[in-house]
């Protein structure tokens, strides 16, 4: 199979406190050479004054003075790096569980979720909650790193039991693709090379899994779906009447020629043409940003969206969401919030709790009505507007939400529409 030269995947790294998320990111930073020559010398130095032997390879993604001084990781941590078959976008992400929200807005755009696993531990509580957060945010490929091989004496039998703990309590998870790799970040097995220890392990290490998974299928192709962001009006010499429709297609193909429809409104119209910066393209598709025009002068704002008219969203003003509560101020029965939706703002509040999810058992709980910082729960939330949307499971996009307290415009929630 060949990848594109500049396809861009994001991960996540996920798992329980010192299971070694920020070692591997160092290592595969460490042995892809994808680190600068200061960068390094300021991690030998840090180093060696803490009475490391050698580098701390943490210390790569550890970059607020508290996680330093603690030795673990508080907030998401992105890291980019590239290699000839492709370019990467990392998160570490918490392994705490009062970190829950920061392991939520890492995961939100991952097509990996890297699930670490300590050999000497087995699957443990944080291990399944990660797990369930991953397949919750429908992350399409999940990797189990068993790591600290090295402190079990490179076992099988450790290995293997640790498969059998996760396929037991992950068969109901959503996520098709499983894989799982015995590494051991600290020393690079299976990491960047292959390990010499584990000769019984005949998989790929884990970097070429990763430039050489396919996600180009993991967009939505079917469902056309394209939030209008602004309007183009030139109004100078040649583009006198030229109105086009800007933003980026969030999933699906559109081609000249489409019917297609405006929603909410149910204006119907043809793509009269599909622009980019100084020429025309024959056909679009996601996450392409474009500007559509089309054959009829229709009343578009921001916030409205164009879809092909044989494939129509949902338009409703009650909706249920599964929502993840990110501000250490609980939830206010029945206030109104900004809630931000492709494009689109306006008022919602939260009509309904439905049930609770115990981060610990994974069971919902019915009896509970308070929702404060890291709790996930089912909720029905009514607009002041029809809001035009997907399920998440079915787009990832169209199917998101987030909410905005407007006396701090600060975000206390993030949902999966269902």
């Amino acid at each position: 199979m060949q990848i594109e030269s500049n396809q861009l995947l994001r991960f996540i790294t996920a798992g329980s406190v010192d299971d070694g998320k920020s070692t591997l990111i160092g290592r595969l930073l460490y042995d892809s050479k994808s680190i600068f020559e200061d960068q390094l010398l300021s991690i030998e130095l840090t180093s060696k004054r803490k009475g490391h032997k050698g580098v701390d390879l943490a210390l790569f993604t550890d970059g607020l003075r508290d996680e330093r001084e603690q030795g673990i990781t508080i907030d998401v941590a992105y890291r980019y790096f590239t290699t000839p078959k492709r370019k990467f976008i990392i998160a570490d992400t918490p392994g705490h569980i009062q970190y829950t929200r920061n392991m939520v807005t890492g995961a939100s755009t991952a097509n990996v979720a890297i699930i670490l696993v300590d050999a000497r531990h087995g699957v443990i509580e944080q291990t399944k909650r990660h797990a369930f957060i991953a397949s919750l945010l429908q992350i399409p490929h999940l990797i189990v790193c068993v790591n600290k091989m090295d402190l079990v004496d490179y076992n099988e039998k450790s290995y293997t039991d640790i498969i059998s703990q996760f396929e037991e309590f992950s068969s109901k998870f959503l996520i098709k693709d499983i894989r799982f790799i015995p590494i051991s970040a600290l020393l690079g097995d299976n990491v960047v090379n292959r390990s010499k220890n584990m000769t019984w392990y005949q998989g790929a290490p884990l970097l070429h899994i990763l430039e050489t998974m396919h996600i180009s299928s993991d967009l939505n192709k079917v469902d056309g779906r394209f939030p209008v962001q602004t309007i183009i009006r030139p109004q100078k010499e040649g583009f006198i009447d030229y109105r086009g429709y800007a933003g980026r297609i969030s999933s699906g193909v559109f081609r000249i020629g489409d019917e297609i429809t405006i929603v909410p409104s149910g204006f119907s119209s043809k793509i009269k043409s599909i622009d980019i910066y100084k020429s025309t393209l024959q056909e679009a598709h996601a996450p392409m940003s474009i500007t559509i025009r089309l054959e009829d002068d229709i009343d578009i704002s921001r916030g409205d969206m164009i879809v092909r008219s044989n494939n129509l969203p949902v338009i409703s003003q009650d909706i249920e969401i599964m929502l993840c509560w990110l501000h250490n101020i609980p939830a206010k029965p029945r206030a109104k919030y900004s809630i931000m939706h492709t494009t689109n703002n306006q008022k919602a509040m939260i009509k309904e709790i439905i049930y609770k999810i115990d981060i610990n058992t994974l069971k919902s709980k019915h009896d509970d009505n308070a929702i404060c910082m890291n709790d996930i729960c089912k909720v029905k939330i009514r607009t002041t507007k029809p809001l035009t949307y997907d399920s998440y499971r079915k787009n990832r996009y169209t199917g998101s939400i987030i909410l905005i307290d407007d006396t701090t415009n600060e975000t206390v929630a993030a949902g999966m529409i269902l």
